[in-house]
């Protein structure tokens, strides 16, 4: 949660740059301004919607910038998917200015984090936050303050090059050095790394993160960080399991993911995932990763447990998807399988058309293992339909409950070892007498069995 003060101060002036300056001990440029991008994906931004956000600002004498990922991915030739925007008015003096410009504002829960959201051309929607200072954080939550400078807002973000801002005109306002950063794939929090991370434990795992995404070999971590990501990484106790999740789904199916992974487990996270902490399947996770599998992210951790148990456990911390959940526990309980009684696609077939219909569930194991002309072979596989169900047993005198039950198995059995191909007539004239009387004999021997008269 973060809750927001308004600073009278603020909002006239900015906060003095020699106090920014002072933050966190930073060393801030005293011009900004290092470039001007004109790149084919900057001009494509510039929609009639976005210009008219632009002209409203323009108009009414605030500043407006884009903010954030968006300016990073852009010095990266990379067109952003999201683009968030900055700027100097308040949330309530955005309001005011859209409503008097006769454009329409949604999803209002933004404003209690200080962004507005208006819809231009009724076709666009733009989130704008007013830039802030942190005033308090206590490792989760942050109270901020309202500000119009620039570098203040600067200061607070996570990471060197998640700190910039892009101007309109392509100037490309760098006050911490994270377009030199970015050029040399460097991954840094902006001033002090012990300070960052304990006012937000997340940052630990986004920094892995943005370390898969921008850095260009899996080892260069700047020592200082690793340390205090080391010393900080109980913190991630205080953390939501979704949260957590979040980050770590990404990190484990980016680049460098294993190694990422690796050196996290280094730091002490199997504890704050609710992994084991000894012994750890390493050894599982390299040779899952060495498959080149597009894999699901659940199925890359799941590597490293021993049981479903443990993988309950993963989900009773992290909260995981009912999907994610049920594919680790299956992952896990059943990957032993695998060479032995799965050995061939029709022993995949049967398996999967017996016990659980999850034909998902058994292509992910397939990848998983690195079973690869298997996997292509059973994905182009349909399962067949069952030519019995329970209004055919009762018409040939099968009886109810749980003794159909046990019978409909039986025969389900037989169809898939013949194939699948065994008769709906063969199924009732030739299997189904002898199942009955099987089933009679050892299975109910106490029971009197009530058939369809």
């Amino acid at each position: 949660m973060i809750k927001l003060r308004y600073l009278r101060s603020m909002t006239t002036a900015a906060i003095p740059v020699t106090k920014a300056k002072s933050m966190n001990n930073l060393k801030a440029r005293e011009n900004p301004v290092v470039t001007k991008l004109q790149s084919k994906e900057f001009q494509s931004l510039f929609t009639p919607e976005l210009t008219k956000l632009i002209s409203v600002f323009d108009k009414h004498k605030f500043e407006l910038r884009i903010a954030g990922g968006a300016v990073r991915d852009l010095l990266m030739n990379i067109e952003p998917k999201d683009v968030d925007f900055a700027t100097t008015a308040t949330p309530t003096q955005m309001k005011e200015m859209f409503v008097e410009e006769e454009i329409r504002l949604v999803n209002m829960n933004g404003e209690k984090h200080g962004t507005i959201t208006p819809r231009i051309n009724d076709s666009v929607n733009f989130e704008v936050t007013t830039l802030r200072v942190d005033r308090v954080t206590d490792g989760r939550h942050a109270e901020v303050d309202f500000t119009t400078d620039w570098l203040l807002d600067s200061n607070r973000r996570d990471l060197t090059i998640n700190s910039m801002f892009l101007g309109f005109d392509g100037s490309l306002y760098d006050y911490f050095y994270g377009f030199e950063d970015l050029k040399k794939r460097r991954v840094v929090f902006v001033g002090n790394a012990d300070s960052r991370i304990k006012e937000d434990y997340l940052r630990i795992l986004r920094y892995f993160r943005f370390y898969g995404r921008i850095a260009g070999s899996p080892g260069n971590h700047d020592k200082e960080t690793i340390e205090a990501i080391t010393e900080n990484i109980s913190g991630l106790e205080k953390i939501s399991g979704e949260r957590i999740w979040s980050e770590l789904r990404k990190i484990l199916v980016g680049n460098f993911g294993l190694e990422m992974m690796e050196e996290m487990i280094k730091c002490g996270i199997c504890k704050y995932i609710r992994l084991p902490e000894s012994p750890l399947n390493i050894e599982e996770m390299r040779r899952v990763y060495g498959t080149k599998q597009d894999l699901q992210p659940i199925s890359y951790l799941t590597a490293l447990v021993d049981s479903g148990e443990e993988a309950l456990n993963i989900h009773n911390r992290l909260k995981l998807s009912a999907f994610e959940r049920d594919l680790a526990i299956f992952i896990a309980e059943n990957r032993k399988f695998v060479g032995t009684d799965l050995k061939d696609v029709s022993d995949y077939k049967k398996r999967c058309t017996l016990h659980s219909n999850r034909k998902d569930f058994y292509e992910e194991l397939l990848k998983y293992s690195g079973e690869t002309e298997i996997y292509k072979e059973f994905k182009e596989w349909e399962i067949p339909k069952f030519p019995l169900n329970g209004g055919i047993l009762k018409q040939n005198k099968c009886p109810s409950g749980k003794v159909m039950g046990a019978v409909m198995s039986e025969l389900k059995a037989i169809w898939a070892e013949d194939n699948f191909e065994t008769s709906q007539s063969d199924l009732l004239s030739v299997h189904l007498p002898t199942v009955l009387q099987k089933i009679k004999i050892n299975d109910f021997p106490n029971k009197k069995m009530k058939t369809e008269r």
